[in-house]
């Protein structure tokens, strides 16, 4: 357990309060009809189920069809606007999932420990793409790319976050890496995010220095104390679930906790608040718009 108090149980369940086009797809070969015979029979072949935004989002860059999308607050691609919704990403509604006959069903790492069971269980073939890093998000792209057919598509998708990393490799070079404390708040608690999470992995790429080194997980229990000692140059808080309750819930926790002022960062006006939109437990499309957002934070 040591400096962090960790309480894995604990942080296992705020991870999951967090990790939260035709209308037919591909059943009356519409837009089969519009590709090549074997394109077109590559896309019949597939019926394909996207359980989270983010394999959604990835799933239309690829300008794949599918039958089913995740229950969502967020705005999902306008290509899938018509299919019908299999329910939160957390806990897909089975006999509905069934009821569409996929070939596939696409979730995330993160959420596989407690959904590969229930996949199993009700004879469903699951696919848990890893998201928690831009360069395991890209491998993941380009693996979807070859399994439908999209091999240029995921391609290109990838190379536009090549040049981006090497854009900010240049810019940053010479600068003197500030060291960074993520915060990722959830309604009513908060974790400290690790080097393994994918916003940590931003953090790392934009060339902050994580005050969390050598752990294996994602996230940790918070110890204010210990995080006070490694007074870390900048502050990123995430909020998810309910962004706006979680940044007034940041808010309170920062002035009713007195040891937060003594933090450099605080007295530096060196707290910043992360997008929910931008930055997600998962890696996302956004990657490029924040790893800019993150860089001009870490050198402003």
């Amino acid at each position: 357990m040591g400096k962090w108090c960790r309480g894995l149980s604990a942080a296992i369940v705020l991870l999951l309060l967090i990790t939260g086009c035709s209308a037919k797809a591909n059943t009356d070969g519409t837009a089969a009809a519009n590709a090549g015979p074997e394109e077109a029979k590559k896309q019949l072949e597939h019926r394909v189920i996207a359980t989270t935004v983010a394999a959604a989002e990835i799933m239309d860059a690829l300008e794949v069809d599918l039958v089913g999308i995740p229950t969502s607050y967020k705005e999902l691609p306008k290509r899938y606007a018509s299919l019908p919704q299999v329910g939160n990403p957390m806990s897909p509604n089975m006999e509905l999932v069934k009821s569409l006959d996929p070939t596939d069903v696409l979730s995330v790492t993160t959420l596989q420990y407690d959904l590969e069971p229930v996949f199993k269980n009700a004879g469903i073939e699951a696919s848990f793409l890893d998201l928690t890093s831009l360069g395991k998000m890209n491998e993941a792209i380009k693996t979807l790319g070859g399994k439908y057919g999209r091999q240029k598509q995921a391609e290109a998708i990838v190379a536009q976050y090549d040049k981006k990393l090497a854009e900010i490799k240049q810019w940053i070079s010479g600068k003197e890496s500030p060291s960074v404390l993520i915060l990722l708040g959830v309604p009513g608690s908060y974790l400290v995010a690790t080097e393994n999470s994918y916003i940590g992995d931003l953090v790392k790429l934009a060339g902050g220095k994580n005050v969390v080194q050598g752990e294996k997980v994602e996230y940790l229990a918070s110890n204010t104390e210990y995080l006070q000692q490694a007074n870390p140059d900048v502050i990123l808080r995430a909020a998810h679930g309910m962004p706006e309750e979680v940044v007034k819930m940041f808010d309170k926790e920062f002035k009713k906790n007195d040891i937060w002022k003594h933090f450099d960062a605080v007295q530096n006006n060196r707290v910043y608040d992360l997008e929910e939109r931008l930055f997600g437990t998962t890696g996302n499309l956004a990657a490029i718009e924040a790893l800019d957002v993150v860089t001009n934070m870490l050198y402003p």
